[in-house]
């Protein structure tokens, strides 16, 4: 086991941030393809039960209807989807797009409780899931991907910020006190 675990550590695909960079580019495409659905009438239709039953987005049909609801729904996946694809060069920005994300994943997850129909009552209820509540457990896999990515990127944000400040000597020192940090966090 030690030896597989010493040549996994010597592969470039687990060196660096390529897993980093690699989280991030499929949140862009998730959102891009996320964004297109809504512009389309099936969608409109399949996210009735999602509106009806979820207590951060009920609101939104009274205010927009189904069809206004979707588009905002799709602009606003786009915009997170764009912002979290310029994080790669502006982490800023990328802070943005992260927020937008546990925003928008904070608010599909609170559905679960509510959804009706969402246990097999053949197999006993919870938490043998069926139809919407299952296709909502993936979200509570991509809201911790938008904690990880804004917790990323307002770290480096950050030591941008402190290096354009101080310079490089303190910048180091900052990085260094952010590293120790980070461990005891870690702990």
């Amino acid at each position: 086991m030690n030896w597989l675990l010493r040549q996994l550590a010597k592969t470039r695909l687990l060196q660096g941030d390529f897993d980093y960079k690699l989280v991030r580019a499929s949140m862009v495409i998730i959102f891009f393809f996320f964004g297109y659905q809504k512009w389309f009438d099936y969608e409109a239709k399949e996210l009735v039960p999602f509106f009806t039953h979820g207590p951060l987005i009920f609101w939104m049909p009274a205010v927009f209807g189904i069809k206004g609801s979707t588009y905002f729904l799709g602009i606003s996946e786009w915009l997170f989807g764009a912002l979290l694809l310029a994080g790669f060069w502006n982490k800023k920005l990328g802070v943005l797009g992260a927020l937008g994300a546990v925003a928008s994943f904070l608010c599909t997850v609170t559905i679960i409780p509510f959804m009706p129909d969402g246990w097999a009552q053949s197999a006993g209820g919870f938490p043998a899931m069926v139809g919407n509540v299952a296709f909502l457990m993936k979200d509570v896999v991509l809201l911790a991907v938008s904690v990880y990515l804004l917790k990323q990127d307002l770290l480096r944000a950050t030591l941008e910020d402190e290096r354009a400040r101080h310079g490089s000597v303190a910048f180091v020192a900052f990085q260094e006190r952010a590293a120790v940090e980070a461990g005891r966090t870690a702990k």
